[in-house]
């Protein structure tokens, strides 16, 4: 909200008018989230993740991550979230939801403190935009809700310094800053934004404005660096193969760029997994955006003593914004496609920021078409948001918008087979692995389901060849073992088994069934010791406690 200023107090009634016109337009087009369910990896970050409900997590979150990434204060607020609402998901879809609405009330005081016209609709504009649902409606994009609304405090909290000069407003912009960093990384280029800001506020970059930033600069840096390593060494699916060369990862950039603004200006077609671009068959259709750009630069530099200088703050913060997103450094979510909804919930504070700064020109009247507009997103917004309610739903719309999407697949396959509907989820399994033959998690979900019909040989082709491409995967190991042992080959089933806790020593039904195949083998002995194990783990396993019984008795028989 905008601050309250000498002669406005008679006008206080409109602010919170205005302010309740935010509040309620946000909590209409997000209602339908109150009766949504777990969602995409939602389950993996939240219900089965250990650390949530480890009382002692929170000194591993930060000290002794395991994760595929290195935000720890958003695995804290969930980790306090899980103390709070436990597995129910509406109490995260709360938090997700006010945290979005906090930002739009940010947005709102930014735009304002900045003379941007009608700040308020464009704190509306963002509240309601479609292009924001992906964060906020499912669960895992936390990071993306948490970091924006501490940006923007960052930024506020610097105009105050730039324009007061007060070390204490200084001081909290770095905090905010570096707690946004510690919520998601992407928000690493704000400090080339704070020297677009300088050169706005006075036509150059002084010595000082240089000074100020460097510090932001250094935490960027380095809590980039460590993401990059956590990208490189931990996450999921390798990126960087899948971000090409130079010249294709320009390329994807500009067709990039482009999407995320067309997508902005008009989001219609949105799709949770967009189809992968094909860039060396149409190379042109990456280097356009790019000469676009320069021509819009070149034009705002003309005018940069009038509206120039707006439209390339604008412009640049949406572009810095997209920057660590692009393609130029490696990521994991490149293997599925190159530009996602979620990748763009900062820099859409951009874009609506030269709208609004455009409508300032215009007649009060001619605002009447951005509240019209407000309105028009609110209603798509709220149906876009259903698209997230469950897995079926999700994955089915997904499917719908892009028949190729091989992640959908998998998933909708997953979401069916926990539905009891096993034929239909083999299909949607093999689907997967049509479009992406390497896919390591479909191979060993296809192999879980044909299990499940009994076809065992062919459970264990699928279950070997997962390993061969996922090598460390202690769960697959664990179930090739099943599956041998159901075969008759106990010896080889014996030897995955043992692998399994080898690759994941905390692994509760590895021991377990590690132990049953040494009741098997002869070995009670050895049997007692890793249900023992499986017991330490998990202290409520009774077939555990039988296990022991049985092995128990086994070595008493063998007493003369």
């Amino acid at each position: 909200m905008p601050a309250r200023r000498p002669g406005q107090t008679g006008r206080a009634w409109l602010i919170w008018l205005q302010a309740a016109v935010i509040v309620a337009a946000t909590l209409w087009a997000y209602a339908p989230v109150r009766s949504a369910g777990w969602v995409w990896d939602d389950v993996e970050e939240v219900t089965q993740n250990a650390v949530l409900r480890d009382p002692a997590g929170l000194a591993k979150i930060w000290f002794a991550p395991d994760s595929t990434d290195y935000f720890p204060l958003k695995t804290t607020v969930e980790w306090l979230e899980f103390r709070a609402w436990g597995d129910a998901p509406v109490g995260y879809h709360a938090v997700n939801v006010a945290l979005h609405l906090l930002s739009a009330l940010l947005c709102w005081r930014l735009f304002s403190r900045l003379g941007a016209g009608p700040g308020w609709i464009g704190g509306l504009l963002f509240a309601v935009h479609p292009l924001a649902v992906e964060s906020v409606a499912w669960i895992s994009e936390l990071k993306n809700t948490l970091s924006l609304p501490l940006l923007l405090g960052a930024l506020l909290a610097y105009l105050a310094f730039d324009e007061t000069g007060s070390r204490r407003a200084y001081a909290w912009s770095l905090a905010a800053f570096l707690l946004a960093l510690l919520a998601k990384t992407s928000v690493a280029m704000a400090p080339a934004v704070l020297l677009l800001h300088a050169w706005w506020r006075r036509g150059r970059i002084t010595r000082r404005d240089l000074a100020v930033a460097s510090p932001f600069l250094g935490l960027s840096l380095v809590l980039g660096a460590v993401t990059v390593w956590f990208q490189d060494h931990r996450a999921i699916m390798a990126g960087h193969e899948f971000a090409g060369g130079p010249a294709t990862r320009f390329l994807g950039a500009g067709r990039a760029i482009a999407f995320y603004l067309g997508r902005s200006l008009w989001p219609a077609g949105l799709a949770p997994i967009y189809p992968r671009w094909n860039l060396a068959a149409a190379p042109l259709a990456g280097l356009w955006p790019w000469l676009a750009l320069a021509i819009v630069v070149a034009i705002g530099w003309r005018r940069r003593a009038t509206w120039g200088r707006h439209l390339l703050l604008g412009l640049g913060f949406f572009v810095f914004a997209l920057l660590p997103i692009l393609g130029f450094v490696g990521m994991s979510y490149l293997r599925m496609a190159r530009v996602a909804d979620h990748f763009a919930y900062v820099s859409l504070v951009g874009v609506i920021g030269l709208v609004v700064a455009g409508f300032s020109a215009l007649p009060r009247a001619a605002w009447v078409a951005l509240a019209g507009a407000a309105a028009v997103l609110a209603l798509q917004t709220r149906a876009y948001v259903g698209v997230f309610h469950d897995e079926e739903t999700l994955w089915t719309y997904t499917l719908a918008h892009n028949p190729e999407a091989w992640a959908a697949h998998n998933n909708l396959g997953y979401a069916l087979f926990q539905d009891g509907r096993v034929p239909e989820a083999i299909f949607h399994y093999r689907e997967a692995l049509r479009l992406e033959p390497e896919f390591a998690e479909a191979r060993y979900n296809l192999g879980t389901a044909l299990l499940r019909e009994g076809q065992v040989g062919a459970a264990i082709v699928e279950y070997e060849e997962a390993l061969r491409l996922k090598p460390a995967s202690a769960e697959v190991e664990n179930n090739l073992a099943s599956a041998l042992a159901q075969t008759g080959r106990l010896p080889e089933a014996l030897a995955h088994f043992q692998h399994a806790v080898r690759v994941e020593p905390d692994y509760a039904d590895g021991h377990h069934n590690l132990g049953n195949a040494l009741l098997l083998s002869g070995r009670p002995a050895e049997a007692i010791v890793e249900y023992q194990r499986a017991l330490r783990l998990r202290p409520d396993d009774q077939a555990a406690k039988s296990g022991i019984e049985m092995a128990a008795r086994a070595l008493q028989s063998r007493r003369p």
